[in-house]
């Protein structure tokens, strides 16, 4: 009874050994499957952050590459003042006298046609430079042409004549200074009485020399 017994177990533990044997090739296999899936996963991971990391690299290369070009066609960008400064300071030299020549001609060609509007010289544009300097160049021009006239053949009638054209003379000239002290709106309705006045003694003074 006990000799059948042992043989009834030997093949039990071949069995089981068997059986540990392939559970253990199982868990092998199984772990190397594990192991190849968790490397690609990693692997793939690995690409996944290379190539975040790439796509982050472009991008700030291209927001760099448009900002660069933004700057090249913004004309007050710092570069571009840079460059301005920099020619700046090799032609100033060079191109302000050119400069100031061409505006002290230009100025000068202003006063004389002003000078010529108002009927006197150009040294003499200084005098007549408020807002009545118009009205009292006539008013200097008509008191000249008046010394023309008491410089010729003249009886009473003409000194009359003469002291009364110089006092309504002197007395628009104090009214065109006045006036340059108004308001613009009431300047200008004194100075419109005062042309009119005006108007009518050069037409006297005109008469007077024959020219009318």
């Amino acid at each position: 009874m006990g000799l059948f017994t042992k043989r009834k177990r030997r093949p039990n533990r071949r069995a089981e050994a068997k059986a540990l044997k392939h559970k253990a090739a199982m868990e092998a296999k199984l772990g190397a499957k594990n192991e190849r899936k968790r490397q690609r996963t990693e692997a793939r991971a690995q690409r996944k952050v290379a190539k975040a990391q790439v796509a982050t690299l472009q991008a700030e290369e291209k927001a760099a590459q448009k900002a660069a070009a933004r700057a090249e066609r913004d004309p007050f960008s710092p570069g571009q003042v840079k460059k301005y400064i920099g020619v700046a300071r090799v032609l100033v030299p060079v191109l302000a006298p050119l400069a100031y020549r061409g505006a002290t001609y230009v100025r000068g060609q202003l006063d004389a046609r002003k000078a010529k509007q108002l009927g006197v010289g150009v040294n003499q544009l200084g005098d007549y430079a408020g807002h009545g300097g118009r009205l009292q160049a006539r008013i200097t021009n008509t008191a000249a042409a008046l010394d023309k006239i008491a410089n010729g053949d003249g009886g009473k009638d003409t000194q009359q004549f003469l002291t009364s054209a110089r006092n309504r003379l002197e007395a628009l000239d104090s009214a065109v200074r006045t006036a340059d002290q108004m308001p613009a709106a009431r300047r200008r309705s004194v100075h419109a009485s005062i042309a009119t006045e005006l108007s009518k003694i050069e037409a006297d003074v005109l008469a007077r020399l024959g020219v009318a």
